[in-house]
């Protein structure tokens, strides 16, 4: 079978010579999940010129976006934050006839719960939130978040700058589902997360992947794409689903209302959801796609890859966090107390 270069070679790409093109896109997108060479291909091939901004939190999205005139054309939202979007008004609904590779996704992604019908985004690539550790100081596996309190790796440990990935540590060590809009529970993980503060190195959501690999950091909170990315080149930092359940997640792209280069957009989306772009895009992020035709062209070692693809088993007692409403101001709350506290 072909994989996705041979494939690639074999497009043909359209070179625009009769001078600059107008075209222009802005896309505001997840550090690590884009791969540049995608970007530059896209580029390539349509004559649009992209510039690409990256963030490390949905909530620093949203907060620009809420904030007005962004200038970003594409967005992309994970699931819980499509809702928040939507229901805000920031979001254009699509108009599917501009993306006619909308039917390459996956059977699962059809027709998901956050968004059925894809009214406001397209999912792209979906994966987990769990922890990761460096075998040469972690000589037991861990396989539940307790780990990310040991005392035994004090000023090792790393959990994700973000408030609702730290609260799914904070509230399954504690029994509870993540995304729960119970205040007793997130009142508890807070308390948690607040005892945690004292073995902590800090709070990381960029180069945590980076610092595991070092040693720097022994334990960290990750999401699963990240971590594989440092596995393919040290193979002493493993990735664990915990026993508690982690999360999944997935994220799309979606048009913001204020966005002025929406045709470039839809370009964008229908080019990436297609197999061989999307089979080049997994490859180089590690990540998991959502297009069953792309999947196929990975390599196997890609595919059989537990922490890109976990088997079915580690992902049932995985939740998916949701938007919780009137919650976010408990969480809000509580993330400020945890961030404040010595």
């Amino acid at each position: 079978m072909k994989n996705w270069k041979a494939l690639l070679a074999s497009v043909s790409l359209i070179a625009f010579t009769s001078g600059a093109s107008a075209a222009e896109l802005n896309i505001y997108a997840w550090s690590g999940e884009v791969p540049q060479e995608i970007v530059d291909d896209f580029a390539k091939e349509t004559g649009i010129t992209v510039t690409f901004d990256t963030y490390d939190s949905n909530e620093t999205m949203m907060a620009k976006l809420s904030a007005g005139a962004s200038g970003y054309d594409l967005i992309e939202p994970s699931q819980y934050t499509v809702q928040v979007l939507a229901k805000q008004g920031l979001l254009q609904e699509l108009d599917h006839a501009k993306i006619p590779n909308i039917g390459n996704l996956g059977a699962p992604f059809k027709n998901v719960s956050f968004d059925p019908g894809q009214k406001w985004s397209v999912p792209y690539i979906w994966g987990t939130t769990g922890l990761a550790y460096n075998e040469d100081c972690v000589k037991t596996p861990p396989t539940s978040w307790k780990a990310l309190w040991d005392p035994q790796y004090e000023g090792r440990i790393y959990m994700l700058d973000n408030m609702l990935a730290a609260y799914i540590a904070g509230l399954q060590v504690n029994g509870f589902d993540a995304g729960t809009t119970k205040a007793e529970e997130i009142e508890k993980a807070t308390q948690s997360l607040i005892e945690q503060k004292k073995v902590l190195g800090g709070y990381n959501s960029t180069n945590y992947g980076d610092l595991l690999a070092t040693g720097e950091a022994c334990l960290v909170q990750g999401w699963n794409g990240s971590i594989a990315q440092v596995m393919a080149t040290n193979p002493k930092v493993k990735y664990v689903i915990p026993e508690e359940g982690g999360s999944m997640w997935i994220d799309g792209f979606a048009i913001p209302k204020s966005a002025k280069n929406v045709e470039e957009a839809y370009k964008f989306i229908d080019y990436i959801m297609r197999p061989d772009v999307a089979a080049k895009a997994a490859d180089l992020s590690k990540s998991a796609t959502v297009i069953d035709k792309a999947k196929e062209l990975l390599p196997k070692e890609v595919v059989e890859n537990a922490a890109i693809y976990p088997p079915e088993a580690a992902l049932m007692k995985a939740d998916f966090i949701l938007d919780v409403g009137d919650a976010t101001k408990l969480y809000q709350d509580g993330w400020t107390k945890v961030k404040t506290a010595q």
